[in-house]
């Protein structure tokens, strides 16, 4: 049977929808590829960081870290974690993020990476380590004595957590003397605000604090004259101020002002030394 001229048209027509959807398809492939190889030479992906195995992050990290770029380091320790959460380096990225932010002086972000580790890895033989730089990060915050004294505070809870805990390690020596400098400032702190409140005439707001001081701290270096203070306020006999007597000299004077005046008592004691010691060359 002949075909009709409409059915070879519809046929044609089909053809023509057929070739014209393959060129189509086959266009915006090319353009995909086209597009992904520009986005790789116009930005350079090869060169992205989160590229690279994390042999290769966590060398670059600890090349950065040992020459002091503690934020460089950082970024490498990061990757790795982000990208690589189980690699063989990746334990080691989160120590080591954690010791870039304590050097860097970022003490609260480098206490919450060391606690987390403790947390994750409770038995691994870095822990002595980790809860003695939990520790540092307390300590490091204490300022002034006249300023916030939470830092020292915690710093005694930790060091003596770290004491209880791994008593043999040989981070527990330190701690015993970062304890007894953690201490000594809070006793400072507690006697220079008695020392404000006997020159505001706050007396009794003075009274308990020394009184305080002595039941926390009988031993401290500033026990005896807390104790002076403390008799004078209860006798009704409030010192007249009088600083340089009533006040340690580091309260009143700065290391430089020290120095200076301790100057001339070491001169002399020198000089006779020099002087022999120029003579008997001069002899020979």
């Amino acid at each position: 049977m002949p075909i009709s001229h409409n059915t070879r048209s519809f046929h044609g027509y089909k053809r023509l929808i057929l070739i014209l959807l393959t060129l189509a398809a086959t266009t915006l492939s090319g353009c995909s590829t086209f597009d992904g190889m520009f986005n790789k030479l116009s930005f350079g992906e090869d060169d992205d960081p989160k590229s690279l195995p994390p042999e290769t992050l966590i060398v670059q990290g600890m090349d950065a870290y040992n020459v002091g770029n503690y934020n460089e380091a950082v970024k490498n320790f990061k990757i790795i974690l982000d990208e690589h959460p189980f690699s063989a380096q990746a334990m080691l990225a989160e120590l080591k993020a954690a010791d870039a932010h304590y050097y860097n002086k970022q003490y609260a972000e480098a206490k919450i990476l060391y606690k987390a580790f403790e947390e994750r890895h409770p038995t691994n033989e870095a822990i002595p380590y980790v809860m003695f730089q939990i520790g540092m990060c307390d300590y490091s915050r204490s300022d002034r004595i006249d300023r916030d004294i939470s830092g020292p505070q915690e710093a005694i809870k930790s060091f003596t957590r770290l004491i209880n805990a791994y008593p043999q390690s040989p981070y527990a020596k330190e701690a015993k003397a970062k304890i007894i400098d953690s201490k000594e400032f809070l006793v400072n702190h507690e006697y220079l605000v008695a020392v404000f409140y006997v020159r505001t005439d706050r007396h009794e707001e003075a009274k308990h604090r020394l009184k305080y001081l002595l039941a926390m701290y009988p031993d401290s270096n500033l026990a005896p004259q807390a104790k002076a203070l403390l008799d004078h306020l209860e006798a009704g006999n409030a010192p007249s101020w009088g600083m340089s007597r009533w006040l340690p000299d580091f309260m009143t004077k700065t290391p430089a002002d020290r120095e200076e005046e301790a100057q001339p008592e070491e001169q002399p004691a020198e000089k006779p030394k020099t002087e022999s010691s120029q003579s008997e060359i001069e002899a020979k």
